[in-house]
């Protein structure tokens, strides 16, 4: 894959980041109904899809969250729009709360300002609908455009500046590849002219190929509008290429954060190491591999402690009793005891 990389100058973003998150949680409760706990004696159960997940997102850099299916990173995404409520924490976008307890026209200007592009471009968009109606809908929504005819020019533009043609308005998604379907996801996401954009896996669904293409584009976009990204993914090569920091989330938490150079150079976590040890060695350097271990714990029953306790082959009786707090050493965080003790 040859993809564009690297990060915006330093001279060129602004002071302080523009999302803040802090203490983050959510959880699901995914009890059987009522009458069926009465029944068979079962108590209610809850899931712990994001566990008090802190971070900060420097304005025209791209964040990565990584980590293996299940490890809440989606939940996460969607929790910094607003299509899930936090159980727990806030999330704080260019120094405002994003709460509810805002009033509508703060919110409504809120979300002009933060989009999302989804994982699965076959299910983002409406079939029945043409690319017009697709791609315009957060202008009328928002009220960005007064006729039709200045409409149809916007709608033509943000297709352009995607990679398609304007006369590709009167189709159907059905008549585009995936890569193609994707490009108009993009094109949505950007009507508004937003700052902030959370990309869930907006790769994982296209042929390798085709993945270059799109994250291309993503890049040419970040140094034209200077663009914030928040970019879930669990491929790690991607992530190589579009990230500046990246943050490894393993059952809900955060267990190492760092620059991405000093990740992928020096891995602190044994998760993390875990994680870069699997990708395949393509330079065939003979470096040492160690495939990833064991299966990730049921969220329902997690272990105490550390959750990566079972897999880590560091773990202690300390690791199995206390959880770790993500602390900051050399100037990356990580919630591990093992690296807190020099014993990795």
């Amino acid at each position: 894959m040859e993809a564009k990389s690297g990060a915006r100058p330093a001279a060129d973003v602004a002071p302080g980041p523009l999302v803040s998150v802090q203490e983050l949680s959510k959880t699901f409760d995914v009890s059987a109904p009522w009458l069926n706990r009465v029944v068979e004696r079962k108590p209610r159960q809850f899931v712990h899809a994001v566990d008090r997940v802190s971070f900060e997102i420097r304005r025209g850099t791209t964040l990565a969250l990584v980590g293996e299916s299940g490890c809440g990173k989606s939940t996460v995404a969607r929790l910094l729009v607003g299509l899930y409520a936090p159980t727990h924490g806030s999330v704080t976008f260019d120094g405002q709360p994003t709460d509810a307890a805002r009033n509508a026209g703060e919110l409504r200007q809120l979300r002009r300002r933060m989009q999302m592009i989804f994982q699965d471009p076959y299910a983002s968009l409406n079939p029945r609908w043409k690319v017009l109606d697709i791609v315009a809908e957060p202008l009328r929504e928002h009220g960005l455009v007064a006729t039709p005819d200045e409409l149809r020019v916007k709608v033509g533009d943000l297709l352009r500046s995607v990679g398609l043609a304007a006369a590709d308005v009167e189709k159907f998604p059905h008549q585009f590849s995936g890569g193609q379907r994707q490009r108009i996801s993009i094109a949505r996401a950007l009507a508004t002219q937003p700052e902030f954009l959370v990309c869930d896996e907006p790769t994982s669904a296209l042929d390798v190929s085709v993945q270059a293409q799109v994250l291309n584009i993503m890049k040419d976009l970040q140094r034209e509008r200077g663009l914030t990204y928040l970019f879930i993914s669990h491929n790690l090569a991607v992530v190589r290429h579009v990230s500046d920091r990246v943050g490894v989330m393993y059952l809900g938490r955060l267990v190492e954060v760092a620059d991405k150079a000093e990740l992928f150079a020096r891995p602190r976590h044994p998760y993390t190491r875990m994680l870069l040890d699997a990708i395949p060695d393509i330079h065939m350097s003979g470096r040492a591999r160690t495939p990833v271990q064991g299966e990730v714990p049921n969220p329902l029953n997690p272990p105490t402690g550390c959750a990566f306790h079972p897999r880590c082959p560091h773990a202690n009786a300390r690791c199995s009793s206390e959880r770790p707090v993500l602390k900051t050493f050399q100037g990356i965080e990580v919630a591990c005891h093992a690296v807190e003790e020099g014993r990795v």
